[in-house]
């Protein structure tokens, strides 16, 4: 089982951005210290749920500040960029980490920031398997052309090569974020394992992972492909000696967060949207997460792994809002529960 954070680089109020993305780095210091495996990067523009705008920049610092955790996006929103740049940037990363970068890539959602970048909305409604396929591309052949309804360019060489790096000829991971049996089967059909979110619980991520083999047999993928698959499911994880101290610390830190930061959304063409309840939400994610003693957290990972056939973990380990009590959080994930895995 590999566990490892899942970095906002969130905003609690009264805090400044600075703050926010001083304890995301300090976070993931603390995580490769504590042993876990992977620090995943939320990436968000112009709003305080998270104050990371470039999820691939923040992985090339922390790459440079670590030697042994891998790093990935969680995710790079491919809508609004250009899947070439943040090819060539992935096979960067990959090449100056010693194949520590893994590149996580997801729609996003319908707001202003499509306006903002020149993507519109059309990129966010029916241009990401476009955007897909020429990234996929980029980041596994020698030299790319393009000739679909967003992208059109003649055919270009690969630098750097992504599979001349010199720990996984195959170029970094890709893997793609799924909220949707359509994106599911995107993924599917291209092979590539995903990063389901914490809104979800085990059942849900147990159906989804159902659906995807199923799309993946029936496209020809292999059965080691299918078995071999690494998806990722998202969480949150809060370690106290008692479970009610836990869920408190999140019940008060939370709310607050969610509310701001859901709240300062706005839509690219003025659509209504609904609103999770932010106190509802918390309890919500309480309940379905590693939220608790270390024993608790553990038999909590181990279910999820045992019901959906998920074996990584990107766990929240932010939500006090407290850069101390983040750093404890990730300590107490890495002495106390990680030995009670397998």
């Amino acid at each position: 089982m590999r566990v490892g954070s899942f970095v906002l680089a969130a905003q609690f109020p009264g805090q400044g951005e600075g703050e926010a993305l001083h304890r995301a780095v300090r976070s993931a210091e603390v995580a490769e210290e504590s042993g876990l495996d992977t620090v995943w990067l939320a990436e968000h523009h112009f709003v305080p749920y998270g104050t990371c705008p470039s999820a691939v920049t923040l992985a090339a610092f922390l790459l440079g500040r670590t030697s042994r955790i891998r790093v990935g996006t969680a995710v790079s929103v491919l809508p609004t960029v250009h899947p070439v740049a943040l090819g060539e940037q992935a096979a960067l990363l990959h090449h100056t980490s010693g194949g520590r970068f893994t590149l996580g890539v997801g729609r996003g959602g319908p707001w202003v920031d499509l306006e903002v970048f020149g993507a519109g909305l059309e990129a966010y409604e029916k241009g990401f398997p476009e955007s897909l396929d020429v990234l996929r591309r980029w980041l596994r052949e020698p030299s790319v052309a393009a000739d679909g309804e967003r992208y059109a360019f003649r055919e270009v060489p690969v630098v750097p090569r992504p599979s001349e790096a010199l720990t996984e000829a195959a170029g970094p991971e890709l893997v793609v974020a799924c909220t949707s049996p359509a994106s599911v089967r995107l993924a599917a059909e291209r092979g590539l394992s995903m990063l389901l979110g914490m809104h979800v619980g085990d059942e849900e991520k147990a159906e989804m992972v159902a659906l995807w083999r199923q799309h993946a047999r029936a496209c020809g993928r292999s059965p080691e492909e299918i078995l071999g698959a690494s998806h990722v499911s998202a969480g949150v994880c809060q370690i106290a000696d008692k479970r009610v101290d836990a869920a408190e610390t999140l019940m008060k830190a939370m709310p607050g967060w969610l509310k701001q930061g859901l709240e300062a959304h706005v839509t690219v063409d003025g659509r209504t949207r609904r609103m999770r309840d932010p106190l509802a939400y918390t309890e919500l994610l309480c309940g379905l997460h590693p939220v608790g003693t270390p024993r608790l957290c553990a038999d909590r990972l181990a279910a999820t792994s045992e019901r959906t056939g998920i074996s990584r973990f990107a766990l929240l380990v932010e939500g006090s809002g407290d850069l101390a009590a983040t750093e404890e959080n990730v300590r107490r994930l890495g002495a106390e529960v990680l030995p009670q895995l397998v």
